[in-house]
């Protein structure tokens, strides 16, 4: 019998929380405080968490690191959550990463964009397949910021593996979306706006149900407000989440995403939750920067 994946596919069609990566005074992971910060998350109403995700300092943890967080996340999170972990870099590196979250009890991978110089369009099939058939019960999640890759490969790569059941579109560009998603299977694929708030009206006009958030860390009620607008179709009201967030978001967008991660961990240090630490290549904010942060998360919670 096939899989449906029919849980894993609701699951992708919601708020998919990437949570941040807390680091102790020492610089280490800390366990306590992520999992406070997943308490708060579960808490708050999200249902659907991604370990490893890019808001959580993928490249910069170790190997280690990657893997204690997957099972912080699945301990915590017990039956209140669908997991949906970030692996990657080579092949069996995150062949590895996707069986250690299946053998946890995770029921999703998030494949990231590969990092190589030189990704030609059948070899992302064949590095998404490699991993799709190392982990069959598992849905997959390709994450897609390459803009020259078309819809027709990843249609090829799920006629290969049907278990890749969502996709995490990260291409800036709505119309591009909109394309790709109907050369590949409007239908097929459970789309998740991979841009976060501010893209998710455009996106969700164009085929998406689900957004991606890193904001939703600090504010976990301002994100299931647009997904709730979004989803009864209240693109105004949705516009007024969007309009209560801009300038958070113009922030973590500044420089090329320079500070997305940072924006963050301040504001959750603002708030009292966690160190503003982050590692490099990320760094912490200039002074003034700080303030605005404070500021308009003070804003949120007023």
């Amino acid at each position: 019998m096939t899989a449906t994946f029919e849980s894993q596919r609701a699951a992708l069609a919601d708020v998919v929380a990437i949570p941040v990566t807390p680091f102790a005074e020492d610089g280490t992971v800390d366990p306590a405080t992520y999992r406070a910060l997943l308490r708060r998350l579960l808490d708050g109403g999200i249902t659907t968490l991604t370990p490893n995700g890019n808001t959580g300092e993928f490249y910069a943890l170790t190997p280690a690191e990657r893997s204690l967080v997957t099972e912080l996340t699945v301990e915590e999170a017990g039956d209140r959550a669908a997991i949906l972990v970030g692996v990657g870099h080579d092949v069996p590196t995150a062949v590895a990463s996707a069986r250690h979250a299946r053998d946890l009890g995770a029921s999703m991978v998030m494949v990231h964009q590969p990092v190589h110089p030189y990704v030609s369009e059948r070899g992302w099939v064949d590095y998404h397949r490699a991993i799709a058939e190392a982990v069959p019960a598992l849905g997959v999640v390709p994450y897609i910021r390459n803009d020259r890759l078309p819809g027709a490969r990843l249609a090829e790569l799920a006629d290969a593996c049907p278990n890749v059941i969502g996709v995490k579109y990260a291409v800036p560009d709505a119309a591009r979306f909109a394309a790709f998603a109907r050369d590949a299977g409007l239908d097929r694929f459970v789309w998740v706006a991979g841009l976060a708030e501010p893209y998710a009206p455009s996106y969700f006009s164009a085929g998406a149900t689900g957004f991606t958030s890193g904001l939703v860390n600090v504010a976990p009620a301002v994100s299931l407000n647009m997904i709730e607008a979004l989803r009864a179709g209240d693109y105004a009201a949705a516009m007024k989440v969007w309009e209560q967030i801009r300038r958070f978001e113009e922030l973590r967008a500044a420089n090329g995403s320079a500070n997305n991660v940072t924006v963050v961990k301040e504001a959750l240090a603002s708030l009292g939750l966690c160190r503003r630490e982050v590692r490099p290549p990320s760094r912490p904010l200039p002074e003034d920067e700080r303030a605005e942060v404070a500021l308009i998360v003070a804003g949120w919670s007023a």
